[in-house]
């Protein structure tokens, strides 16, 4: 059974940073990633990292956030720097099976970005 224990969430004032992470267990994952949902928004993606380090980013988080994999341990990391109001959502930790490519999502964590 797969399990995915977020964490990381929180308020922050903008142009501060968090690092949000998520510990997968219970198989092997191609691709680990973060998605996020805004209120009336729907989910988008945020940054993913497939099993040879290779990463996809929004086009409005580049050269602000950083995703990272520690394979051993199977947890995906995101560092998010100088954050704005607009990011305050909930995010999602996102994995998906090697070989049949069924996809998780996590529960969410709450990131406010506000003054």
């Amino acid at each position: 059974q797969v399990q995915l224990v977020e964490s990381g969430g929180g308020s922050v004032q903008p142009g501060e940073s968090l690092r949000l992470s998520c510990k997968a267990s219970g198989n092997i994952f191609s691709v680990m990633g973060w998605y996020r949902q805004a209120p009336t928004k729907q989910r988008e993606l945020v940054a993913t990292i497939d099993t040879d380090s290779t990463t996809d980013y929004a086009d409005a988080v580049k050269g602000r956030f950083t995703i990272s994999r520690d394979r051993a341990k199977n947890t995906v990391l995101l560092q998010m720097n100088s954050l704005k109001p607009e990011e305050t959502a909930v995010y999602y930790c996102y994995v998906r099976r090697i070989i049949t490519e069924i996809e998780h999502w996590g529960q969410g964590t709450l990131v406010t970005v506000s003054s």
